[in-house]
This record gives C-alpha cells, structure tokens and sequence, in this order.
C-alpha cells in the first residue's frame, strides 16, 4: 500500500510519469499477457466482451502519451504504446514543427531478442506499479541530447541530435537502478549489491562500492522506501558528475521470510526481507564517494532519531539537500549536506503528533538562493520560500494542495495542482514568488500539467467529465504548439455515473453512483460499496473512466456506489489524521452514514441487499465491515485484505496504528482476527498466493480463525499473483466473473445463512453453499 496514490484511477497512467506526486496503481509484468479468459462459465448477465476489453486496453489508457521529459529546447519526450500493446515505445513532440517522431523502441533496439529482467528489476515494478514493459525508464543528460535506455542486461544511449544509438558496455550481469550522469558522460548502475560506473563510451567500467557482507547493498533503495516513501533511488550525482551520493541499506536484522508456488512444488521458496511492524527495519547510511571510487564520506546525522531517507537531491548551485523522519513519523527534518565533509546544517523542521506528511522537495531554484518546501504545520497546507540557510522568507496558502509542484527555472514561475473540490485536479500557478496561487484550469473534470525546469515548454493534461481527453503542449504565453497523439482505443460507451454530495453531522461526504445502463427507476436493485476507505486514497472522481469495472458490475443488475469518508486525502488535516491510531472505527461510520443517507435519497438502492467490495486496505475494510456492522453487509468480498497490523511492514503500519509495543489494545482491536466472530454472511476471500505487500499470510491466518470458529467461508486464491492481479488480462476477467457470481449468489435472494440465527451453532448448521 502507498501512504498517498493520487488520483486513483485509470487515467493516473498518463500522469505517472510527468507528475512525480502521481504515481499509477498498476501490477508489473515482465512476461508477455495471456488473452482474457474467465476459465468458466460467464457470471449471469456480465458483459464479457467488456471485461475483456477493459482487460486488453487497460481500461482503455493503453496507447495514450505519457509525458517523461521536456527537454531544454521545449521538446517532449513521452512513451505511447498501440492500443492493445503493453511495450512502450519513445517519443520526441518538436515543440517548433509540431511534429511527433519515434525516437526509440525495445524490439528494434534489441533487434527482436526477447526481455528479460532481473529479480530487482521485477520487484521495483512491483512496487511502483509498472504495468508497461519495453521502454519503461529514461535518463535524459542536462542538456538533452543524451538520452539512456535500460533494458533488460543491455543499456543504450541515443543521441537526440543525430538519433543514432549505441549499446553501452557495462560488462557481464544485469545492471540494476541505472542512472545517468549530468553531463550525459557517465552512467551509475547496481550489480552484486554494489554500485558501478562506466562512460557513456562503454570506457573505464569499475566497481566504486564493496559490500562488506550479504546483508549489505550500495546505491538500491531498500523495501520500505520502494513501497511507501516513493523514493526509488538509491543513488544521486553531483551536478559536475564527480561524486555520487550513495545508500547504504544493511539487512542484516531484517526478518528474512518465504513465499512459495504451490503450482511449482519442485521450485524453492523466494527469500526476501520484508519488515514487520514493530520489528527492525533496513539500517539506512549515506555516503559521499568520488566517481572513481576510492575513499567514502558518511552523512553524518542523528540516524537513531531519523532512520527513514524519504527524499535526496544535488541540485546545481545548492547542497545535497536530505529529507529524513523519524520512526514514527510525526518529525521530518530537511538538511543540506556539506559535500566535502557530510556534516549536515538544519534547514527546515516539520512535527505533527498524528503524522507528517511530506509532499515533496524540497525544489530549490536554479541560483540556490532559495528553495520551495509545502508545510501543513498551521493545520493546512502552506507553499514556504526559505532562504538557502532555511530562513522563512514567504507562506503562501494552498487551498486543496495535493502534492505537486514543479519550477520553470527560466520563468521563475510554480506550477501547482490541487483542487478546492476533491473530485477533481487542477493546475494553479505562481507567476512570481510575491505573487499567489491563480488558478490555471476551471473546468470541471482531472487536469495535470507536466512542466520543462527549461525551455519554456509544458503540457496540459485534461481529463473531462465526458470522458474526453487531451495532452496539449503549450508554450510560456499560452500558445498551443500542437498535441501529443493518444492511440488509444475509444471505449463504445462510458459508465453511467452521477456524482453527488451527502451532508453528515455537517460535514460533505462525495459520493459516486454507478447505475445499470437499462436502469428501471421502478425496480429495487441490490447495491455493492466499492471501497477503499484508507489513508492516501481518493476513489470519487469527476470522469467516468474511473468508472469502467463499476460500470460492468453494475450492468449484471447491481448499483454500486463509492464513497470518500474521513481519513482519506485533500479534505485538510483534520479530516485525514480522524483515524490516527484506528483505522477502521470512523472509516465504517462514515461509508455506512453515507449510504444510508443516499439510500433515504434514492428508494430504487435497495439496503436490505448491501454487498461491500475491496482490494487490499478495501479489502481490510471489507472484511472488517462484514464482521461489525452484518446488520447492513450482507456479503463481503475482501481482496488481498491486511487480517492482522502487526504482520504488516513497518512504515505503513506505524504511521497510522504506532508499534504494537506501544498501541497493543489498539492493534488488537484493528485486527480482523479479533472481530471474526461477528461473521454472519457470506465472505469471499480472493488473494494473490505470490503477493509480498500484502502476504498471503494475512488471508491465511483468517483461514484458520474462521476454521476454528466453524464458520464457513469462500476462497479464490490465484497461485503465482501478486498485489495487483485485478489488472492482469488473464486473472483480472477472471476475479470479476467471481465477483459477480458471488454478489449474484448471494445478494439477490438475501438470505442469511442459517448458522447466522442466534439459535443454530455453524456445527449444527446444514451447507448453505
């Protein structure tokens, strides 16, 4: 799980990689992607060829731009793939022709040969959600004409001016978190749990670290900051290209744990270090080395008060500049780095007794004078300019900030998104720093911006509530230059979605309603909460394409709903930090408030027949909505569901519950073992058997409580899947066609099991399925 996924929806693809506050929530694969297929008999009344066709387009983004680069002319570089492909091909928009070119692709680089990744490379995917394959990552040098392709064993550098290419020479074995000098000279990769560097010319390969023991990694951002901090680096460069800034990330204390396929009982169990909450986590050092290796230079800080590295930059003309926090995440402090010594000087410090959330930066403009830092610390989010010695300078107040802020260093110029309305995204912009925010985009729908630090080039990204979408390239004034080209496939029809607010105890609650396209405002239907209900996550969006899965669901005679409650993002601190040390209390109140109130609204929602539907954190609420509130959830669905905090990692866990040393009551009490008693309904448990965020363990342990308490369950595990199967053409359809027979099954005759009355025990009971 991500303390914060903004926006959660299929379009986030097209904002993933321009937008670093956006990160898309989508499985990786490293294989190519069976032809969809529900491996039975369809669900009654589901719309087959639309699930396969939401599974082959992924929701219908496969082939849309995916802005990565402007370059310092105004150019864009961006990945597109065709419509039904997941290999992602290179792009370059010329900013004065309007013209778009290919400038790089996998298959022709790699002349046909297949791609293959190394087991680091895979978990990386995994744990940034990278769903794409071919041409997923791009260094690009300072002044853009270097460009450096990883793929696979091999890496190539393209030269933009002349658009040829070269393989680099990086010697034998897969070079992982490969990374490109400023100067487009030199590139850095891991290998053997060490860092190396070699020329661009394939000259001068050596090793510059050597791991002490095997525990030990140099330059690879270890588990925790892959999952949760969104920091997936490990090592950064100087602006002249001569020092590297390196993490060191020891194991060593780290619980070493087993995932197995029971599909290849031959095959040994995958090892792989995950940490528990409450138990140790990676031991996290920095350290100064010149790029021809030699002796290094630790970062001195306060490790033991401030282990986690949330975020590391070299700007040029500014010191390294550090962000780290402590365990328990309510003190984050920003230091610069003395690149000589590694003493470290204070710049900034931010505390919250819930939690600190720490968007980004901080940016510092290109002379190092001064430098941008977003702050919640007068309880809404405020854009700070420091001075370089980190002397407040300016606050500026962020209505509805969510994250984003970019600089066009040549303008002088802060781009922003946000949006006062939680449905929606917007782009506001800072013409000068004695300037505030001004709204760029005000129509109503989800609107990005990706801008050049250079060249006076951005591209707006609008997604609108009639499910049009354009990526426009701009200039400074406003002109439009032309388009980046989306390929991809047009869906025939778009979800039937009405958006609404409902007041409670006068707080707004947005909700989303998705209603059968032959819907009979005479009939009752039988009404599904699509949830999620967890921290960093909004689900109610002002576009239909958020929509698509709802939609089919909804069309085998279901009204699903979605709503956003308290602890979920972009309402402000004290609407996010209500579940701090509970996550599930408030979170149940407000998703059953909510449809109650839409029910008093609305008489075709049927509430006698409530199913609730979730994956991962939603699946966690599912299960625990089942087993609390069985008067109002007549089935439950949990997907991938967290049954106990404590076998959770630490980052996530803590951040929200404490340790369990320090919140045992509280983690008791959070835990779906503790409350699988009240089990009165139907549950159907669906997990990934591979999936190492949220273990297999977790659905098996439930397993067991329930088998213990006589209570009858169902199971659909997928052998060999990991988090994110819902999105896999072949175990994506095929959990859908679960979902629906299951909510079919039981939703439509709405019958409690007979072990459900107080006076049959579940021994006694006969076999209701």
């Amino acid at each position: 799980m991500k303390a914060r996924i903004l926006p959660f929806l299929p379009l986030a693809a097209a904002f993933a990689c321009g937008a670093p506050a956006h990160r898309s929530a989508c499985p990786t694969t490293d294989r190519a992607l069976p032809a969809a297929n529900s491996n039975g008999p369809a669900a009654p009344g589901i719309d087959v060829a639309a699930l396969e066709r939401l599974a082959a387009t992924r929701s219908y983004s496969l082939g849309t731009p995916r802005p990565v680069r402007i370059t310092p002319d105004g150019n864009v570089l961006f990945l597109r793939t065709t419509r039904r492909s997941f290999n992602a091909e290179l792009f370059e928009f010329d900013a004065r022709t309007g013209s778009t070119s290919k400038l790089a692709s996998a298959d022709e680089l790699l002349e046909g040969a297949g791609l293959e990744l190394s087991a680091a490379e895979k978990a990386l995917r995994e744990r940034t959600r990278t769903a794409l394959r071919g041409i997923v990552s791009v260094e690009v040098s300072d002044d853009g004409r270097t460009v450096l392709l990883p793929l696979g064993e091999k890496v190539f550098a393209v030269d933009r001016a002349t658009k040829g290419h070269r393989q680099v020479d990086v010697g034998t074995g897969y070079p992982d978190a490969v990374s490109l000098s400023p100067d487009g000279k030199f590139l850095a990769f891991v290998r053997d749990q060490d860092l190396w560097v070699v020329g661009t010319d394939g000259k001068g390969l050596r090793r510059v670290t050597k791991h002490e023991r095997d525990s030990v990694t140099y330059g690879m951002a270890e588990f925790v900051a892959q999952e949760e901090l969104d920091r997936t680096r490990g090592h950064w460069w100087s602006p002249d290209g001569r020092t590297l800034l390196i993490e060191r990330a020891d194991e060593a204390t780290v619980d070493t744990l087993h995932v197995s396929n029971p599909a290849a009982p031959e095959r040994d169990g995958t090892a792989f270090r995950y940490p528990r909450a409450g138990r140790p986590n990676a031991d996290v050092s920095l350290h100064l080395v010149p790029r021809s290796g030699g002796r290094s230079v630790p970062v001195a800080w306060d490790r033991a008060a401030f282990p986690y590295v949330r975020a590391v930059d070299w700007p040029e003309h500014a010191p390294p500049t550090v962000v780290v926090m402590n365990r328990a995440q309510t003190k984050a402090t920003v230091l610069a780095v003395d690149p000589k010594s590694g003493e470290t000087t204070t710049l900034v410090t931010e505390e919250d007794p819930a939690w600190v959330n720490v968007p980004e930066g901080p940016l510092w403009f290109a002379d190092g004078s001064r430098f941008l830092w977003a702050s919640e610390r007068t309880g809404v989010w405020q854009l700070e300019v420091h001075a370089a010695d980190g002397a407040l300078l300016r606050s500026v107040a962020l209505p509805g900030f969510d994250g984003g802020i970019q600089i066009d260093q040549d303008a002088g110029e802060v781009w922003l998104s946000g949006s006062e309305d939680p449905t929606s995204e917007h782009v506001a912009r800072l013409a000068s720093l004695d300037a505030s925010p001004a709204w760029v985009t005000t129509d109503a729908g989800v609107h990005s911006v990706v801008v050049g630090r250079h060249g006076g080039t951005r591209v707006q990204i609008d997604a609108a509530p009639n499910g049009a979408r354009t990526w426009t390239v701009v200039d400074r004034s406003g002109k439009a230059l032309g388009t980046l080209e989306s390929v991809a496939e047009a869906p025939p029809n778009l979800p039937n979605v009405t958006l609404e607010t409902v007041t409670l105890d006068t707080r707004t609650h947005h909700t989303a309603i998705v209603r059968p396209r032959d819907f009979d405002p005479s009939r009752k239907y039988p009404v599904v909460l699509q949830v999620y209900a967890g921290p960093g996550v909004t689900t109610v969006w002002n576009t239909p394409r958020a929509y698509f899965k709802d939609q089919i669901l909804a069309d085998t005679g279901f009204i699903v709903v979605r709503s956003d409650g308290r602890g979920t993002p972009r309402r402000g601190r004290d609407w996010e930090r209500v579940t701090s040390r509970d996550l599930i209390t408030v979170p149940i109140a407000d998703q059953v408030a909510a449809l109650e109130a839409l029910g008093a609204r609305h008489p075709e929602l049927d509430l006698d027949r409530v199913g609730v539907m979730g994956w991962s954190f939603g699946g966690y609420f599912s299960a625990m909505a089942a087993l609390r509130r069985p008067d109002r959830f007549k089935a439950a669905i949990a997907g991938a569901p967290v049954t106990d905090w404590s076998l959770y990692d630490t980052h996530y866990t803590e951040r929200y519950l404490g340790t369990p040393q320090d919140n045992a009551a509280g983690y008791r009490e959070a835990s779906v073992l503790t409350h699988a008693d009240g089990l009165q309904g139907p549950l159907l448990v669906m997990h990934g058997m591979a999936d190492d965020n949220v273990l297999f363990t977790h659905s098996t342990a439930l397993f067991k409580r329930l088998q213990d308490l006589g209570k009858p369950f169902d199971v659909m595990p997928y052998p060999g899947s990991k988090h994110g199967l819902l999105r896999f053409q072949g175990t994506g359809p095929h959990a859908y066609h679960s979902i629906a027979r299951f909510f079919d099954r039981h939703l439509r005759a709405a019958q409690s099991p007979p072990w459900a009355a107080k006076d049959v025990s579940p021994e006694t009971a006969a076999p209701t399925r």
